[in-house]
């Protein structure tokens, strides 16, 4: 570290402490030529978890799209706000683990893992979260998934 005062880059450090539940460290230094005290931080640079969306864009992953995704298939529906909670943290927690060292998930694959958390929840739910996941363009399709569905009863 460059003393702030003097400028040179040989300095001591005095005191060490954790900070922000060990997500960053403070430490107290002294310049060895002049004795000034100054106090630095460290942090590790995040990469932030990025989402891939379908037509190849990525973004910053938003848990509250996940939230409102939820809240819209379980809305007038017999789901505790707790439920809801406990999924969008399962899903999270999920896709943070697959996203890897890349730290990035396609939203296919989040669609998927609510999915898969609906499917025992609320089955009126879970149809309606997949006719937006799963783009359901004819009522075919949504007697295609209902059956699907029955047949994992």
């Amino acid at each position: 570290m460059r003393c702030p005062h003097c400028g040179n880059i040989d300095d001591k450090v005095i005191e060490t402490r954790a900070l922000a539940n060990g997500d960053a460290v403070r430490r107290r230094r002294e310049c060895c030529k002049c004795g000034f005290r100054f106090t630095s931080y460290e942090k590790i640079e995040d990469k932030p978890f990025m989402v891939i969306k379908r037509d190849g864009r990525r973004e910053p992953y938003e848990r509250e799209k996940i939230e409102r995704g939820l809240e819209r298939a379980v809305e007038k529906r017999p789901v505790p706000a707790l439920d809801i909670e406990r999924v969008v943290n399962e899903v999270e927690d999920k896709a943070i683990i697959q996203g890897g060292v890349s730290r990035e998930i396609s939203t296919t694959a989040i669609g998927e893992m609510v999915l898969d958390k609906l499917s025992s929840l609320d089955k009126v739910a879970y149809i309606r979260f997949a006719s937006v996941c799963r783009r359901f363009e004819n009522l075919n399709e949504f007697v295609k998934e209902i059956e699907n569905l029955n047949k994992g009863l």
